[in-house]
């Protein structure tokens, strides 16, 4: 039995000292930066805005086309299918929220996707194990901590920042909004939470399985090029 217990205790050390010191070089594999993101985000918004398009689609491929102008190295990391094939948008149920996302990078570190709604949805953001950039493209967002009287309000053209380990409750109004959302940290324990609404409630295993594949696909192709 003593010897059980050492063994399970070195075992526990030896995780803990891995997750730090992988922890702390994690940075080293991401592709994107959190503040041209949002320039990109930005300047798209607004040019978008006085275009004044019906439909946020040239909006979503402007960003596209200037992530990938951005860096040969982004270009190289990106879904090569494009944001009009249909087959490539999914829905995603978490937290009790509904919404539609493409995702546009996923790897074991992070993620970048078009995530949004025309309709409206409310829920809960989840505790991750990443930073997460909720980068507003069109509509509004409100969020509060539990401890919040008011809401924070979000506008086409702002940033998100829900840090991680933190949780909050967020609202798209009915009258749609639409955002780029980066995330930034370990993606893989974050899974479970996209997943659990769609195996215990909605029992959507087509669109199940087109996630699995979709965000598979991307991983495993960045794994190859050796981007984590």
């Amino acid at each position: 039995m003593s010897r059980t217990l050492l063994l399970l205790s070195s075992m526990l050390i030896a995780l803990t000292l891995a997750y730090s010191a992988l922890d702390s070089i994690k940075h080293r594999f991401y592709i994107f930066d959190p503040t041209s993101v949002a320039s990109i985000a930005r300047r798209n918004v607004l040019l978008h805005q006085s275009l004044n398009h019906s439909s946020p689609l040239p909006l979503f491929e402007a960003i596209q086309r200037d992530l990938a102008a951005s860096s040969p190295r982004i270009a190289a990391h990106l879904n090569s299918h494009p944001l009009t094939d249909e087959k490539e948008w999914m829905f995603n149920n978490a937290g009790g929220a509904m919404g539609s996302m493409y995702l546009l990078h996923a790897s074991i570190t992070e993620y970048l996707i078009f995530f949004g709604t025309p309709l409206g949805t409310e829920g809960h953001t989840g505790r991750h194990t990443a930073d997460d950039y909720f980068h507003i493209l069109t509509g509004t967002q409100y969020a509060a901590y539990p401890h919040s009287l008011t809401p924070e309000v979000y506008r086409a053209g702002d940033v998100h920042h829900l840090k991680r380990g933190h949780v909050k409750q967020y609202m798209m109004p009915e009258s749609g909004c639409w955002a780029l959302e980066l995330a930034q940290g370990w993606i893989p324990p974050m899974l479970p939470f996209g997943f659990a609404d769609t195996v215990s409630s909605t029992l959507d295993f087509g669109t199940f399985a087109r996630t699995v594949w979709i965000t598979g696909r991307e991983m495993v192709k960045n794994l190859v090029k050796g981007k984590f």
